[in-house]
């Protein structure tokens, strides 16, 4: 029998024999997957903000009695040991790893990772600074207070049950959550194509926010974030980005906030101090800090170099000028204390801030994602307001559905009563039916018309039951049940009544467990490190083959420049000491490297390859030093170009920045100095713009005719270029520029075309230019003037 084809694949399990390509099966089965994670371990539901791993934990711990007891929660139960609670995890509710559940036990037993534990643990739980907890056997664990407002509902038909993995018994969809965890304590998880970042925020201004919104649902932007200024996280900070900066991540769902430690100043003697960090960035340990300061003041040679580099060298000398000693005492009564001591008590506290936080994790940046499984189903991208309206109509539907519960049991009461209340009324006639029928229970129905469960009831009712003083008891309690039953059928027959019992609870709530907010929202700059460079006039020499130095003074002679054998001058620069190198490379990136951190004219300085980072397969094509303020005509081989300021293409990142749109094949020409100054005078402005191709057309137009792109990109049209035919340059000038090229033998040209030669080649923008006989081939243009 011959192997079956890809296309009389079959699915598996398939009763109806459908056959399906390999490529479609394979796209439904990890279709499925995808939504297996997403749903089923990565994302939290906007009802009770968990995970199912999490739920299941929570409802077995609740099943095994490991809760508080009592209305009033003060009763608490003994804890057990941690791997009792993850056995019965796994055994009933989720057939996975042991070591899954138990890291998402410690996780919610974690205060430095909840804002609001939900699992109460004794022993070692693991650190903030990465120690991992120690092995289940040893802990313990039972639930916290606050879970209570996830579990308490949970057997009166607020929520709907699914069958567990086997059958063998049921588990909830969602926690009947009376606030909205999904904010109180966020989450954090990655699933197939989605990822989900939500900090953690204050009991008690998402109380007030939920109470506003049930109140007025058309509340304001505005108003909301007035009782919502930002997240509050577990371990305190200060939240430093724009109240504007803030509003937009609520408001999309997604963004980013910056955030930094907080710290006090200890006076000590002798006019000495010290600054103390008491407070982290959330996902900031201690150890972190540390291991960052030691690396920068104690830096080692990255691979492949033979030295430390400049930068390594500047940050090292700027951090222990300043810096004399850290050392971190945190400890049981102190959970953050790093301590800094400055290199003298003369040092200005701010200097030593600034370094600080300009250089390590205490001041950072934390993200915002608010994608979470809605009440749909759906996983999806929420804003703020759309998270608590979400969950207000979920708690709006827990109550309808509790309030009917307990409804029917007051109803099945109150009937059982009424039939009580007819026993004590004739009870010697049902003595004398009971003892006297052969079916006592049907004579009882027909003689008062009773329901069969008021029947039962009364076969089964005790002696001691039919005292005189049980009717008094039966009336009062039937009172009291139709009390109950009337505001029961208000909250069920009246929005009005079922949105102030949801405040009231909401109310009651946050009296219990709103604390105050520990993270201090105030906004700041990013702290930036100013490194003092003396301003002075230097020349950047680069030479053919990428190596720079820097010799002091303009007016060198290019003949004094010595290089390694091959190699040769590409050319100078004469600008400042706070001006920046570009380097242009094949991909349309810009690289930028300060010029006060290349290398002195001593020997044949250092490879630009080793002051920025090069993606594989690329080279340097082109430099160019000068000013922030320098305009530049940028050109590519494709016949396109603009016009940019240095400022435009710098990047703090070694990596560079993409900044030249190329097509297939083209390449960038070599940039033209259009105006503005340099390091040693003014550059006459440039009015006008000469193209060659390598065919020998030179076309030149009007510099106005260009626009200025501080994104970069691929510009205008400078030629129409002929389909084989390449732009060899393009050059801002006055009166003149220089043509290069090769001519036979490839013996090195150049033709210099003055003013009156290039007026002869005038024309608009994008023509074609004029053929001229320059007897070789050009390969660039160099402005002149």
């Amino acid at each position: 029998m011959s192997d079956p084809s890809i296309s009389d694949f079959s699915t598996a399990g398939n009763d109806e024999g459908e056959t399906l390509g390999l490529a479609d099966y394979a796209q439904r089965a990890y279709l499925e997957y995808a939504l297996s994670v997403v749903k089923g371990r990565a994302l939290p539901d906007v009802c009770d903000g968990l995970k199912p791993v999490q739920r299941r934990i929570l409802y077995a711990m609740g099943r095994m009695g490991l809760g508080y007891g009592g209305a009033a929660g003060n009763t608490a139960a003994k804890p057990v040991k941690s791997a009792r609670v993850v056995g019965d995890v796994l055994g009933r509710f989720h057939p996975h790893g042991d070591q899954s559940a138990y890291d998402a036990l410690v996780r919610m037993a974690q205060d430095f990772a909840q804002r609001y534990p939900l699992i109460d643990g004794q022993g070692n739980f693991g650190s903030r600074d990465g120690d991992s907890a120690a092995a289940m056997r040893y802990t313990e664990a039972r639930l916290s207070r606050i879970a209570r407002l996830l579990l308490d509902e949970i057997d009166e038909g607020t929520v709907d049950f699914m069958p567990n993995y086997d059958g063998s018994t049921e588990e909830p969809r969602q926690l009947p959550a009376r606030l909205p965890f999904a904010l109180l304590n966020g989450a954090s998880g990655i699933a197939v194509g989605l990822a989900t970042e939500i900090p953690s925020h204050n009991l008690g201004e998402i109380a007030a926010a939920c109470i506003a919104l049930i109140k007025t649902p058309a509340l304001t932007q505005e108003e909301l974030l007035a009782l919502v200024p930002g997240p509050d996280y577990p371990g305190g900070g200060q939240i430093i980005s724009s109240a504007a900066e803030i509003a937009g991540a609520y408001q999309t769902g997604r963004g980013s906030l910056k955030l930094r430690s907080r710290w006090k100043i200890e006076e000590l003697a002798r006019g000495q101090w010290q600054l103390v960090v008491n407070e982290l960035p959330p996902g900031v340990s201690t150890q972190r800090v540390l291991e960052e300061i030691e690396e920068l003041t104690n830096p080692k040679i990255k691979v492949g170099k033979k030295a430390l580099s400049q930068e390594q060298t500047q940050l090292k000398a700027s951090l222990l000028a300043v810096l004399d000693l850290v050392r971190d005492e945190s400890g049981k009564d102190a959970p953050v204390r790093l301590v800094f001591e400055p290199k003298t008590g003369k040092t200005p506290q701010q200097e030593l801030i600034t370094a600080l936080l300009a250089h390590t994790s205490l001041e950072t940046s934390a993200p915002i994602n608010l994608t979470l499984v809605g009440l749909d189903g759906r996983p999806v991208q929420k804003s703020l307001r759309q998270m608590l309206q979400e969950w207000i109509a979920f708690r709006q539907t827990t109550i309808t559905r509790r309030s009917q519960h307990h409804l029917n049991k007051v109803l099945e009461r109150i009937h059982i009563l009424e039939g009580r209340q007819i026993v004590l009324l004739h009870l010697d006639e049902v003595i004398a039916i009971i003892r006297q029928a052969d079916e006592p229970k049907a004579a009882l129905m027909a003689r008062w018309s009773l329901s069969d469960r008021q029947a039962e009831d009364i076969l089964e009712i005790r002696l001691r039951q039919l005292a005189r003083l049980e009717a008094l008891r039966i009336g009062q309690e039937l009172k009291e049940l139709r009390d109950r039953q009337g505001k029961l059928e208000d909250i069920l027959n009246h929005p009005g009544a079922l949105r102030r019992t949801l405040i009231k609870e909401i109310e009651t709530d946050a009296k219990t467990f709103a604390d105050p907010r520990r993270t201090l929202i105030q906004a700041e700059k990013k702290a930036v490190i100013e490194v003092r460079v003396p301003d002075e006039p230097v020349t950047v020499v680069v030479s053919q083959k990428g190596w720079v130095r820097v010799r002091s003074g303009h007016g060198h002679e290019a003949a004094s420049f010595a290089f390694k054998a091959g190699d040769g001058l590409y050319g100078t620069f004469e600008c400042r000491t706070v001006d920046t190198l570009l380097a242009f490379g094949n991909n349309g990136r810009v690289y930028s490297v300060a010029v006060s951190l290349l290398p002195g004219a001593r020997g044949d300085g250092q490879p630009v390859t080793t002051l920025i980072e090069l993606e594989a397969g690329t080279q340097v094509l082109h430099y160019f030093a000068g000013p922030a303020q320098a305009t530049l005509l940028l050109s590519n081989s494709g016949g396109y170009g603009f016009l940019a300021t240095v400022e435009h293409m710098i990047s703090r990142q070694k990596g560079g920045k993409t900044f030249l749109t190329l097509a297939g094949g083209e390449t960038p020409c070599p940039p033209s100095h259009a105006f503005g100054s340099t390091g040693s005078a003014p550059v006459l402005p440039a009015t006008h713009v000469a193209c060659a191709s390598t065919g020998g057309r030179i076309l030149t137009f009007e510099l106005g005719e260009l626009k200025t792109m501080a994104n970069g990109g691929r510009g205008l049209l400078l030629i129409d270029l002929e389909d084989k035919d390449r732009l060899a340059g393009a050059a801002a000038y006055v009166r003149s520029v220089r043509i290069d090229g090769l001519g036979r033998g490839g013996k090195l040209r150049e033709e210099t075309l003055e003013l009156r030669s290039l007026n002869n080649a005038r024309a608009a923008r994008g023509r074609k230019g004029k053929a001229t006989d320059l007897g070789f081939r050009p390969s660039g243009v160099t402005r002149i003037l």
